[in-house]
């Protein structure tokens, strides 16, 4: 049971969850929040993000991306897990967030079964199939699109059954902060993904590029949807600048390690846009309730 929760990869499963966190706060502060659409898009988002780390440790195994890691230990390629049992746990958790995502097609309708079924494909194309997006260096293109815009702008939808401009603002954050969870694991594998043919954007454009893309996309997180919200949604929105001092240190780390001494900024990533997530969220929350105070 141990090596399962390590191939779940628990830090990562914050760009799963949080999307749906803000989605349903901007829900929350339009009115228009159901208690059981974001229980149920928590489960559903949450399992897409651990098949796509079962599919991306089998396909990496597959193609040899995993000799000479320095990251965290792999357990099909450890021997831990068997290729056949790894394969199974993709199509059951892939299976079950489909099962699952059912009743909110029937509540918003053939949007969300376009949602849910392109999210699950192309969690299997981040590594799989005849063109992998992690391999072409459009990994971090994925994350962006489906942890970010997809993500909140679907949770909204399955509340609202409407689109929302407020909700892409929304998540160009998520879709930042993610691309820079899987831009720390890339920029710490630059040399072994090299040399098993793996070109991430990190391989394409060198180190220390990559580490100012992270500084960038961190500040684009914590900047552009506060300042954007912040003149119809009110000052509370800028309570995610919290987070700045957070941010900065670890962009300090990040520039000042390399190879293995970087497995925990992925931690540290993570704990930021948690940090991030609930701190929007509050602010949206806070937003709505005190409107009358600030305007």
């Amino acid at each position: 049971m141990t090596i399962w929760l390590h191939a779940i990869r628990p830090k990562t499963l914050i760009a799963g969850a949080a999307p749906v966190l803000l989605g349903s706060a901007l829900a929350w502060a339009d009115g228009l929040f159901e208690a059981w659409v974001a229980a149920l898009a928590l489960i559903c988002s949450v399992l897409i993000q651990i098949a796509s780390n079962f599919i991306n440790e089998l396909e990496d195994f597959h193609r040899g991306a995993d000799v000479n890691r320095v990251g965290p230990l792999r357990a099909v390629s450890a021997g831990l897990i068997t290729p056949h049992s790894m394969k199974v746990a993709s199509i059951l958790t892939v299976g079950t967030a489909f099962l699952l995502g059912l009743p909110l097609v029937a509540h918003a309708g053939w949007p969300v079964l376009v949602i849910g079924v392109v999210s699950l494909v192309m969690a299997w194309m981040y590594t799989g199939g005849p063109f992998p997006l992690a391999y072409h260096g459009l990994g971090d293109v994925f994350a962006f699109v489906f942890f970010g815009v997809v993500a909140v702008t679907g949770t909204y939808f399955v509340h609202a059954t409407s689109w929302s401009a407020d909700a892409f603002v929304l998540s160009i954050a998520p879709g930042c902060l993610a691309a820079n969870i899987l831009g720390v694991n890339n920029i710490r594998d630059i040399p072994g993904d090299r040399s098993s043919g793996k070109i991430t954007l990190a391989v394409r454009i060198g180190g220390r590029a990559a580490r100012w893309l992270y500084v960038g996309l961190v500040a684009t997180a914590l900047l552009v949807p506060s300042l954007a919200l912040r003149s119809h949604r009110g000052p509370f929105v800028m309570v995610p600048l919290i987070a700045a001092p957070l941010a900065i240190m670890v962009s300090i780390v990040l520039f000042r390690r390399t190879g293995a001494q970087l497995n925990p900024v992925l931690g540290m990533t993570a704990l930021l846009y948690m940090i991030y997530a609930l701190a929007m969220s509050a602010g949206l929350v806070m937003s709505a309730v005190f409107t009358d105070a600030w305007q």
